[in-house]
């Protein structure tokens, strides 16, 4: 059971754009590098003291806000900024961590957010990513199971939907759904295989215009009886991945 990397990404901004890296240092339960380094807080979120992990609920999302879904953005580790682009906005570079660019930030994607939804209110950061798990993830796609979705849409959509962290190729379609409990090696990092990734309506939202034109949840459904796709790993020996590089289901 091998495959090898088809794709490096990162989601600096959680659920704003995405960055695809050709290579990553890993850390030992740690996401990867600006991985949800931030998120959006809404006005009706519940952030305790603001210091920890909270539930995605509380964050400006694209399953409440499809036009999130085109947001591009690129890291500047430097420089601690983000440059971020959408197909209905010029583009703007801010340093999350600065009150003067949170409010830039701020004025920039409220017209992609819904007038009918708590609307973003301000920019967090907690030292460690704001994954969708209480625990620090990386999410795995096999581009097999996504191209037997795409079959079943009777179009193609992009395998960016599903906001995965490392594009798998040469499984075969669902084969991840047997990972659970198991460990895979890619290049020197390993991983422990923890959860099945259950999708929201971000995914029904194309990554190139931010309009909903899939009913993926549907199709997940009625044709495999669950709404997952992909599967949630933590990094359990520190390495680096390379783009192309080989990937082994160890036990």
């Amino acid at each position: 059971m091998t495959g090898v990397v088809a794709g490096i990404w990162r989601h600096p901004i959680k659920s704003h754009g995405r960055e695809e890296l050709l290579r990553v240092q890993l850390t030992e339960g740690r996401c990867l590098p600006f991985d949800r380094k931030w998120a959006v807080a809404h006005e009706a979120a519940k952030l305790e003291d603001g210091q920890r992990w909270v539930p995605c609920t509380n964050f400006s999302r694209g399953s409440k806000a499809p036009k999130l879904m085109a947001i591009s953005a690129a890291v500047d580790e430097g420089t601690n900024t983000v440059t971020l682009t959408h197909p209905a906005q010029p583009g703007i570079t801010i340093n999350p961590d600065l009150s003067a660019d949170q409010k830039s930030f701020l004025d920039w994607v409220t017209p992609l957010s819904p007038e009918n939804r708590a609307q973003p209110s301000k920019l967090v950061s907690v030292g460690r990513g704001m994954t969708d798990t209480e625990f620090e993830s990386v999410s795995l796609i096999n581009l097999a199971s996504h191209r037997e979705v795409q079959k079943q849409l009777g179009k193609e959509i992009s395998p960016l939907r599903w906001r995965g962290n490392f594009l798998l190729d040469g499984f075969e379609p669902w084969e991840e759904r047997n990972w659970i409990g198991k460990r895979l090696r890619i290049g020197d990092a390993e991983f422990e295989v923890r959860e099945h990734i259950k999708r929201c309506m971000a995914t029904t939202a194309s990554t190139r215009t931010g309009e909903r034109d899939a009913d993926t949840l549907g199709i997940l459904n009625q044709n495999w009886g669950h709404q997952d796709c992909g599967v949630y790993a933590v990094v359990t020996k520190p390495g680096v991945v390379v783009r192309d590089e080989p990937v082994e289901v160890i036990e």
